[in-house]
């Protein structure tokens, strides 16, 4: 079985104070190891096969140490995990942005830091060599000289830095970084190859395909002759995001592997939703390691064998038939929690009852919330946020309970000021991550989608407590209620339903419903999102077609009308040639046994008549060919 939060407490951080010299630029530098390059350093972090992607806040400490705590003990270092990207001048300029995001010491993060291998060296969270290895910082940048600066603050305490070159959205059109500048291939080089030149440590990048195969091969040529690593193909265009993400093209991939020197590292990425998928990918794209984004934020265990069938103890659960299976959403939730306590807060996690299994004592189904929670609860309800009231202690004295800092605080301890621990990367972005987890349970249990509503900041810490309180008995009614009717209230109920509805679009390549019946968990499992494809979108209304896409619409459709009407002037003309031959055969024959209108008709049958697809109709969805792609892939999303 996967190891949990406490089989890592013997490596959680010591609660250490910051010395005053701890910036000092007296302080010793270890020495400077042998500088890797390609497969060479690829294997001397192990050769990872999996990885998990660099997502904006969403990649940080505490959710790679979710995701490796699903992994065997021994294998948790073989899984490489990317840093959230982080915007290379803000990092540079900012030491509030720049220590609000990554945390590898204690105290702030300079030029002058200690690091690693000097006496006054005190690892923190992000890099920790003991248990946040192998990781790579990602940044976003536009200028070679504000990506170097970010990049020497981080680079005692990682692996590696990535420069992204994928990020799709408008805020990095509006910044001109990320997918944007990939018409810029000369910047592209020099930002690239400046690291490459000035780092100690390698330098990676993650790039999106072109409209062409050709084009993209050329783009990765450029990245790796500036002095990239590792290359990192997503396998979908810049266009490709929001309802338009359709499928990644898997054969871009491909096309890239066999054209590159075999030394070339390539990770793959897109289209994972699901531990199988993982073996499909790394088949069909002939990559050495494959990257997944949001298919990790559905599931952190995605990575992790599943257990064998008799073997899934409390924290997995597997239908009645042994055909599907998945992580509870109440043990993918409490884990992250005792992560948040250990390592976050510094603190021991409350005691936890053992996790509901059928035949369990249900009387703890009905006891009422204790005092602490009661207050949150009536509190959130109230939504104006009123002045905490105060309860009598057992002892009769008055008292007001805390959920800005843990009980055990350690007022010298900076990292845990109540200043500080507002602006903690890893509790800004637990909202985030519970309503991604918690996505399908949700939309049964809106009553715990208000309370995570609520919740935002992961420094009130009580109202999560509060939310997994909920989440577990809701889990365990739902597990009761599965036995309760042998299945049937998934099973056939679910299932069934869900077959009927996709019955007739299960084997479109345009349509979602063959990735939905294939991953479809009961709600009390964690499981992938699976976006419509563009063709269902327009269908719903989600996606408008824009003028320019409208008008090359029409324009198609007139250029196929044309098409149409000069090819059935090409039909009527054959027809006519072949009546006027048939009827030249028939008088011809004597005493024949068919007559001149049989003959025509089969003459008729037999010629050929010009394809006109579809009838000569266009739908909306082809205006979308030249940003979308509509590879063979069978899966959606990730």
């Amino acid at each position: 079985m996967a190891s949990s939060p406490s089989t890592m407490a013997a490596t959680a951080p010591a609660s250490a104070s910051v010395a005053s010299e701890a910036n000092a630029t007296t302080t010793p530098q270890a020495p400077l190891k042998t500088k890797l390059h390609g497969r060479a350093f690829y294997e001397s972090i192990g050769s990872p096969k999996y990885i998990v992607a660099p997502m904006v806040d969403q990649s940080e400490f505490a959710w790679r140490m979710l995701t490796r705590s699903f992994l065997p003990a021994e294998e948790q270092h073989k899984l490489l995990c990317y840093t959230p990207m982080f915007h290379a001048r803000l990092f540079t300029e900012a030491p509030k942005y720049r220590d609000s995001h990554y945390q590898p010491i204690r105290g702030p993060l300079t030029e002058n830091s200690p690091r690693p291998g000097s006496p006054d060296y005190v690892p923190f969270l992000d890099g920790n060599p003991k248990f946040d290895r192998s990781v790579f910082v990602q940044f976003c940048a536009n200028d070679p000289n504000y990506l170097l600066s970010a990049a020497k603050l981080v680079a005692p305490y990682c692996d590696a830095v990535d420069l992204n070159l994928g990020c799709p959205q408008g805020i990095a059109k509006r910044g001109q970084y990320g997918s944007f500048l990939q018409e810029n291939q000369e910047l592209i080089f020099k930002l690239i190859n400046t690291l490459h030149k000035e780092l100690d440590i390698p330098v990676t990048a993650k790039i999106r395909i072109l409209d062409t195969k050709e084009a993209t091969l050329k783009y990765a040529q450029n990245v790796l002759s500036a002095g990239a690593s590792i290359l990192t193909v997503h396998g979908r265009r810049r266009e490709q995001k929001g309802h338009q993400t359709g499928l990644a093209d898997w054969e871009y991939i491909r096309y890239l592997r066999e054209k590159l020197p075999k030394e070339t590292v390539i990770f793959a990425n897109g289209n994972i939703l699901q531990y199988s998928d993982l073996e499909k990918c790394l088949e069909a794209t002939g990559a050495d390691g494959v990257m997944s984004a949001e298919g990790n934020l559905s599931d952190p265990g995605l990575f992790a064998r599943p257990p064998p069938v008799g073997e899934e103890g409390r924290e997995y659960w597997r239908s009645k038939d042994g055909s599907r299976g998945g992580w509870r959403v109440d043990a993918v939730m409490r884990r992250y929690m005792d992560i948040i306590h250990k390592y976050v807060l510094e603190q021991e996690p409350p005691a936890r009852r053992a996790l509901f299994m059928p035949g369990d004592d249900v009387a703890w189904l009905e006891e009422q919330p204790t005092a602490s929670t009661t207050e949150t609860t009536t509190q959130d309800n109230n939504g104006d946020e009123p002045p905490r009231k105060k309860h009598k202690s057992a002892n009769g004295t008055a008292s007001t309970p805390s959920s800005t800092t843990p009980a055990s605080a350690d007022p010298s301890n900076p990292h845990l000021h109540p200043k500080n621990i507002q602006s903690s990367p890893n509790l800004v972005s637990m909202q985030p991550h519970c309503f991604h987890l918690l996505r399908h349970f949700v939309t049964q249990h809106t009553d715990v989608r208000d309370m995570l509503a609520r919740a935002r900041n992961g420094a009130d810490i009580a109202k999560y407590e509060a939310i997994l309180i909920q989440v577990e008995k809701k889990v365990a009614q739902g597990l009761i209620e599965y036995e309760r009717t042998g299945g049937a209230s998934f099973d056939v109920d679910v299932l069934e339903a869900l077959y009927k509805e996709t019955e007739e679009s299960k084997d479109d390549p345009e349509s979602s419903a063959k990735a939905r019946r294939e991953n479809k968990r009961p709600w009390w499992v964690v499981q992938p999102i699976i976006r419509p494809l563009p063709k269902e979108a327009l269908a719903k209304g989600a996606l408008q077609l824009s003028k320019k896409d409208l008008k090359a619409q029409k324009a198609k459709e007139e250029e196929k009308e044309r098409q149409k009407k000069a090819a059935g002037g090409k039909v009527a003309a054959v027809a006519e040639a072949v009546t006027e031959a048939a009827k030249a055969m028939a008088s011809s024959v004597v005493g024949g046994g068919e007559t001149e209108k049989d003959e025509t008709k089969t003459a008729e049958k037999e010629a050929p008549v010009p394809v006109q697809g579809d009838n000569g109709a266009e739908t909306a969805v082809e205006s979308l060919e030249t940003t979308t792609s509509y590879p063979k892939s069978e899966l959606v999303s990730g």
